[in-house]
């Protein structure tokens, strides 16, 4: 029997099914998917798009400004930034780890207030042996003291025994000499018949009895001199001892302040009066007087500010210079609230320039504050305002003030772009005074719209841009 004839031919059925398959079906398939993965991904594939053909720009809203903020522009003027006199970045003298802290951003702290405190168990310890030591060096004095008291009463007591054995010693040897006497005369008289011999023999006893008294007062003496001098040693000693003790109680004394001190250093105290404007640290971190770049410890604790001492620093150009004198008045702008002018007077000018900027430092006081005023808060300072003129009542009305990197000639014409979402659109303005890099406008423009800065070449109206990440 042929096998081969009860075999099934599965080529033949595959090439009869692709036979049956439209060629169409393949591309469709490739295009649905491609068209769904381009609406997935629209929006970023148009944003990448955008940022290869559309020209980047930089913008700025148009805001009012008062008269007398637009008046600085006129006359030396110059930008600037309110600083602190008196400001310090609180640390702690000793290395360690937060464990309290007291103040946040904008808490008021007086002079001597702790700010924050470090681990001080260990410092704390010390404390309390420096005073254990001193308050036994104390107790010392106290006993060898008493000790110098003892020894001085017996000093007193040998000295006036010894007053009393050289008393007895003294009355012995006159005693001596008068029973010496007595038997001479006695002698003399019983050879003349006068005395017996038995008052010869009278006279002899007391004598012999007054010569035995002088060596015993002799011995008694070297005694009582003795003991005085015993005594007198024993009140130097003690003496010696009082001094020692002193010596310890200053020693035991230094040890409790360095003790204190270094427990003190734990302690970080607000330096003067001020407000807290920045917290470099937080409890359970590390801090330390000598932190270096590779170091994990903070520098500091806290920065403070003392807001009385707030002035503007300003840097004059070189070609304004002149118009800066030393204690002339100025008016004071803040960017923020350009429609009010602060008072202020020319404190101090920089010895030296900036041969960079071609710039002068200058230091400009404030003789009126409030609570507007805050440290880093851009200014703008019109210098001589005792010599401008006082300005009307309409130049004191608010008005539009542009960058000049903003304009544009375009046909002839004086020109802004409008940015109007994505859209810019030229814009003719009338301009006014120009100075310092600030135009005010007097018509074509509102509050409130936003115009291109430093307009490509070849922008045109109804060019679609993108905007500059700032």
């Amino acid at each position: 029997m042929d096998l081969e004839k009860l075999k099934i031919d599965r080529t033949r059925g595959a090439q009869s099914a692709r036979r049956r398959r439209p060629g169409w079906v393949t591309p469709l398939v490739v295009v649905v998917l491609l068209g769904l993965a381009f609406w997935i991904f629209k929006t970023p594939i148009l944003g990448f798009v955008d940022g290869i053909r559309l020209p980047e720009v930089r913008v700025q809203r148009v805001s009012k400004r008062s008269g007398a903020a637009a008046a600085a522009t006129s006359g030396a003027s110059a930008n600037g930034y309110i600083v602190a006199k008196t400001r310090a970045a609180l640390s702690a003298d000793t290395p360690g780890r937060i464990v309290e802290m007291n103040v946040q951003e904008g808490s008021v702290v007086k002079k001597g207030q702790v700010v924050a405190r470090l681990y001080s168990d260990e410092y704390r310890a010390a404390v309390q042996h420096a005073e254990a030591d001193l308050a036994l060096a104390k107790t010392t004095l106290e006993r060898v003291k008493l000790e110098v008291g003892s020894a001085e009463r017996e000093v007193d007591h040998s000295k006036s025994a010894e007053k009393s054995a050289q008393a007895d010693l003294d009355q012995a040897n006159s005693n001596l000499e008068t029973a010496l006497t007595q038997f001479k005369r006695a002698q003399d008289l019983l050879e003349k018949g006068v005395y017996t011999a038995e008052q010869r023999d009278l006279a002899k006893r007391d004598l012999d009895s007054m010569q035995s008294r002088v060596p015993w007062a002799k011995a008694n003496l070297e005694t009582a001199q003795a003991l005085t001098g015993q005594s007198s040693q024993r009140l130097v000693v003690a003496g010696a001892a009082v001094k020692e003790a002193e010596g310890r109680i200053v020693l035991a004394q230094a040890g409790l302040d360095q003790a204190q001190a270094t427990l003190d250093k734990t302690e970080v105290r607000a330096p003067f009066d001020g407000i807290v404007v920045l917290k470099d640290a937080e409890v359970g971190e590390v801090v330390s007087p000598n932190s270096q770049g590779g170091s994990s410890a903070r520098g500091s604790v806290v920065t403070m500010v003392d807001f009385t001492t707030l002035e503007v620093e300003a840097e004059v150009p070189e070609t304004s210079l002149a118009a800066v004198k030393l204690g002339a008045s100025a008016q004071i702008f803040l960017d923020a609230y350009p429609e009010k002018a602060y008072p202020g007077r020319v404190d101090r000018i920089w010895p030296t320039a900036n041969r960079t900027k071609a710039t002068v430092v200058v230091r400009v006081a404030f003789l009126e504050r409030d609570e507007r005023l805050r440290p880093e808060m851009g200014v703008r300072i019109a210098f001589g305002a005792d010599e401008q003129p006082t300005a009307k009542a309409e130049e004191q009305k608010s008005v539009l003030v542009v960058p000049q990197e903003a304009v544009v000639k375009v046909e002839g014409k004086t020109s802004v772009f409008l940015l109007e979402r994505d859209l810019v659109r030229l814009a003719t303005v009338s301009l006014g005074e120009e100075k310092s890099g600030k135009i005010v406008v007097l018509a074509g423009l509102v509050e409130g719209d936003t115009i291109v800065l430093r307009p490509p070449n070849g922008l045109k109206s109804g060019d679609r841009v993108r905007v500059a990440a700032n």
